[in-house]
């Protein structure tokens, strides 16, 4: 069944990134984690609300040992960035000496990312690695080593699998962009 435009609060958006395309990506990912962490049972620090699909899709790819755990941060409103990070709900899990991987769903201007990064580093992991089903690299403002990322996209505002506009489209399996 072909997509079509789809209304959310005051915009339209138009079908971009079938399912089909994402399950890909999702797949790719996760067979460089495979390899890459055999044998190092790591912990999967998946950053919510926006990442639970990729997260779920995600950790049905992995066949090594390994943990999830959840954290909640927020740094928009609307389509923007407001570049203020604030944790809303922390991480429990004892993280020195574990090998972490931060599941994002999208890193685009870099700062939710940053912060992050900082106050896991903070808490000495073994290693810490990101992998972002997408990112925006003309959006960054922080130099962010991304090693697992699933999708290059230009600066546009998508909703869908996972991602929304002000709570609404996290539900549809396809991505779209606004128009």
């Amino acid at each position: 069944m072909p997509l079509s435009t789809i209304s959310l609060h005051d915009k339209q958006f138009t079908p971009y990134l079938p399912a089909a395309r994402i399950a890909e990506a999702v797949r790719n990912i996760a067979t460089r984690l495979n390899q890459d962490y055999a044998g190092q049972q790591p912990l999967f620090v998946v950053v919510l609300n926006g990442s639970f699909m990729f997260a779920a899709d995600l950790m049905k790819e992995m066949s090594i040992d390994c943990e999830v755990a959840f954290i909640r941060v927020a740094s928009y409103q609307g389509t923007t960035s407001t570049g203020e990070v604030k944790e809303i709900l922390g991480l429990q899990e004892e993280v020195a000496n574990r090998h972490l991987i931060i599941v994002e769903d999208i890193v685009d201007t870099g700062h939710t990312m940053r912060e992050l990064l900082e106050q896991l580093t903070a808490r000495k992991p073994a290693s810490l690695e990101v992998a972002t089903l997408f990112t925006k690299p003309e959006c960054l403002q922080h130099q962010l080593e991304l090693r697992y990322v699933g999708i290059e996209l230009p600066n546009e505002f998508i909703v869908g699998y996972g991602l929304d506009y002000d709570g609404l489209g996290r539900n549809y399996p396809d991505v779209y962009k606004v128009v």
